[in-house]
């Protein structure tokens, strides 16, 4: 176990017997806790090839003295994190980083040294508490633009129909019949299957009009009771994640709101991803619309169901 720290030792050495030498066995020290402690690290180079100097902690307010390799147990001012490894004796995947800083600690332990990264994003509390208050209204959202999606694709059908027997009819065909058995002998007189269609995709148009009229207001205030100018803080607009969770999910191997959380869990516990899903993993419950081509001359109908 090591710490790992930006700040001086005096700042460091004050906090953490402020925050756990209390809480420790009489006589043990904080720094006992770790197997090497490393402050002024100055991340993000830290993580780097590049060579720093190092030196050890040789009084408690903070003197230093030169050093040429770590020793477990012992308290040092920079250095780099190759030295951590040799001194730990692991390396890479051995690592289990921890850090609250995406750039500065999960990104670069990450890509310079593929160390297992922990991200701790203390706002993720109240989100996860936020998204749950926000279910029942996502489910009406997702429903009224299923519904929306519905009548879109039944009016693109209708619109394509009628556009083809237009077509057809202005050119003279004979080979498409109407839906009142009149056959397109063309002249120009739109038949009564025409007009059908016509008023039918009518119909359609003002229901996916009344659909947006109620998602467009659900979409601008979705997650304002988290945050009412920004909403979800993993998300951005409706549909997509919000640029600090791609990062998360790109760097970080694992994240949670606060390091005790782990306290369930033992050193050997391994955490399992859930599978990313991408678009063609979602089943889609695809419109089966008959159409003219089939030998069927049914206009699609609809009854707009209540907006309210």
């Amino acid at each position: 176990l090591a710490l790992i720290t930006n700040s001086d030792w005096v700042y460091t050495r004050t906090l953490m017997e402020v925050a756990f030498e209390p809480f420790l066995p009489g006589g043990m020290r904080w720094w006992q806790l770790f197997d090497v402690v490393v402050v002024s690290a100055c991340k993000p180079d830290f993580f780097t090839e590049t060579r720093r100097p190092l030196y050890s902690v040789a009084t408690a307010d903070g003197m230093l003295r030169e050093a040429l390799r770590m020793e477990l147990g012992g308290q040092y001012a920079g250095g780099n994190a190759r030295m951590v490894e040799k001194v730990t004796r692991c390396r890479g995947e051995e690592f289990l980083y921890v850090g609250d800083h995406i750039f500065t600690d999960v990104n670069m332990a990450k890509r310079c040294l593929s160390w297992r990264t922990c991200m701790i994003l203390q706002e993720l509390e109240q989100e996860v508490v936020g998204l749950d208050q926000g279910r029942e209204e996502g489910q009406q959202l997702r429903a009224l633009m299923s519904r929306r999606d519905e009548y879109a694709a039944l009016r693109c059908h209708v619109r394509s129909e009628l556009q083809r027997r237009r077509a057809q009819r202005d050119d003279g065909g004979g080979g498409i019949c109407g839906g009142d058995g009149d056959g397109g002998s063309g002249g120009g007189t739109p038949s009564e299957w025409e007009v059908s269609a016509v008023a039918s995709e009518e119909r359609l148009r003002e229901a996916i009009e009344a659909c947006e009229a109620q998602i467009q207001p659900m979409v601008e205030t979705e997650g304002a009771h988290v945050n009412r100018y920004w909403g979800y803080l993993s998300r951005a607009g409706w549909a997509d994640k919000s640029h600090l969770m791609r990062q998360i999910e790109k760097y970080a191997d694992i994240y949670t709101s606060r390091i005790s959380n782990l306290l369930a869990y033992t050193a050997y516990f391994r955490f399992t991803a859930s599978p990313q899903s991408l678009q063609h993993d979602v089943p889609h419950a695809h419109l089966k619309v008959r159409s003219a081509a089939t030998g069927s001359g049914d206009i699609p109908r609809v009854s707009p169901r209540s907006e309210t």
